[in-house]
């Protein structure tokens, strides 16, 4: 709860930080609302729209309202999917608004003790350092291989907890050991002539507990004829800085990653996750006010490119067979991929070409799965109303395989799949694991 004197400070900063002339560019038009999860599932309730979020921000920079407890709950339960962007005929940045209304109450409010450790210690102490995510990494790998995770099942042990978090424990990858965390390239030559001379954005979770997808994609990029390289000083995206409040942690890690990128002399940056891919083509915005800094972002933020987009680019499902058995796939946007990067015609082209498929359009693709980063944790019981949609509608394709383009994606669409009992009809995979495994290479 903010006190009397934390809604001043909050308001001032308010009237002082938020862009006005963005927060007048919305028509009130109504376009966005179809297309905001939060709107639908509570309800129709306006304040849980983009149109109602963006008027109670103008309410607070007007002096109208207060920045109490309502408004803070609204902007919260937002999962910051951007879908009202591309449908806004005034071309609206929500997500520019909604990140900044969010890091001015976290940084003027005071959190309860527990919280504020728990915040500290995963965005801080956490992800900035890799060598902790490999080691919080490795403690879950022990997890899995010494036999605890089989006595903590039979056991029931995990019945202590809530039935999300219970559930999302069986969906976990296996993840690397150790030794093949620390093992990573750091350059790589095209398989066969080269086409292009990339860098690879490593990630901090792809790069650990996804680290098999990492592998398939700079194996996809060699056989695509790309000489990749792989800075070993590159460092988290900030994207879960940025969403939670902590926005000058996010600038850090952007200049980390600018510096660790712009001497490479490469003509793309590579991601395969859509929501870190989509905080890094923001850089140049997140930086905007920086004048040693907006420069270098631009540049930094012209290369960038998904994985999916280059490998459609260059042809590689035209230069390679690609083939799978007879099974129905179809696939999940990744939210920021679709309406942050633009990327949403590659991905399917790519999964169309593979020979054996049957490709079904999922009706309502582009509509968030509920994953949002941390959201299905700290907001469950949305999550979980958005999930069943989402899974209603996968299985109205009869689909065997789900396919997605982002990790948190990825675990979410597994953890539909187990909670409605398919795992033994259906399986979900990141795109770049499903063209590898039809190129053949897994043999």
């Amino acid at each position: 709860m903010t006190t009397v004197k934390e809604q001043q400070v909050i308001q001032e900063q308010f009237k002082e930080r938020m862009n006005q002339d963005e927060l007048l560019n919305c028509m009130r038009c109504g376009f966005c609302l179809p297309t905001c999860p939060t709107y639908i599932e509570s309800g129709l309730k306006e304040a849980h729209s983009p149109r109602g979020r963006i008027a109670l921000m103008k309410a607070v920079v007007d002096g109208i309202i207060e920045p109490d407890e309502e408004v803070e709950r609204s902007l919260e339960l937002c999962l910051g999917c951007r879908a009202c962007e591309p449908v806004c005929p005034s071309g609206v940045k929500y997500g520019h608004l909604l990140e900044e209304a969010r890091d001015i109450i976290n940084q003027n409010k005071k959190h309860s003790l527990p919280v504020k450790m728990v915040r500290n210690a995963v965005l801080n102490g956490l992800f900035p350092h890799q060598n902790r995510m490999q080691m919080v990494t490795g403690l879950l790998g022990f997890y899995q291989r010494s036999g605890m995770q089989t006595l903590t099942r039979k056991t029931g042990m995990m019945k202590l907890f809530p039935d999300h978090l219970a559930t999302m424990e069986k969906v976990l990858p296996q993840v690397p050991t150790m030794k093949k965390m620390k093992n990573r390239p750091e350059f790589l030559e095209a398989l066969g002539p080269q086409t292009k001379r990339v860098a690879f954005f490593k990630g901090c979770l792809m790069d650990t507990m996804f680290l098999e997808s990492n592998d398939a994609t700079m194996k996809l990029l060699q056989l695509a004829g790309c000489e990749i390289v792989i800075p070993p000083d590159q460092a988290c995206c900030g994207a879960l800085h940025g969403h939670s409040g902590e926005k000058d942690a996010g600038k850090e890690l952007a200049k980390r990653n600018i510096q660790a990128f712009e001497d490479l002399e490469v003509d793309f940056i590579i991601t395969n996750a859509g929501g870190c891919g989509a905080f890094l083509i923001d850089y140049d915005h997140l930086l905007k006010d920086d004048p040693d800094w907006k420069e270098r972002a631009k540049a930094f933020v012209s290369k960038i490119k998904d994985i999916s987009e280059i490998l459609y680019e260059l042809d590689f499902h035209k230069k390679n067979h690609l083939e799978l058995p007879e099974q129905v796939i179809t696939y999940q946007d990744s939210c920021h991929l679709r309406n942050v990067m633009k990327t949403a015609s590659a991905p399917r082209a790519l999964l169309q070409a593979i020979k054996g498929i049957e490709y079904r359009e999922m009706k309502d693709a582009d509509r968030c799965c509920g994953s949002a980063g941390i959201y299905n944790i700290v907001e469950s019981e949305m999550s979980m109303q958005i999930l069943d949609y989402k899974m209603i509608q996968t299985k109205a394709t009869l689909a065997t395989t789900v396919v997605t383009a982002n990790p948190g994606c990825l675990l979410q669409m597994k953890l539909g799949i187990e909670r409605e009992g398919l795992t033994d009809k259906m399986r979900g995979v990141h795109i770049v694991d499903l063209l590898l495994e039809a190129v053949g290479q897994e043999k």
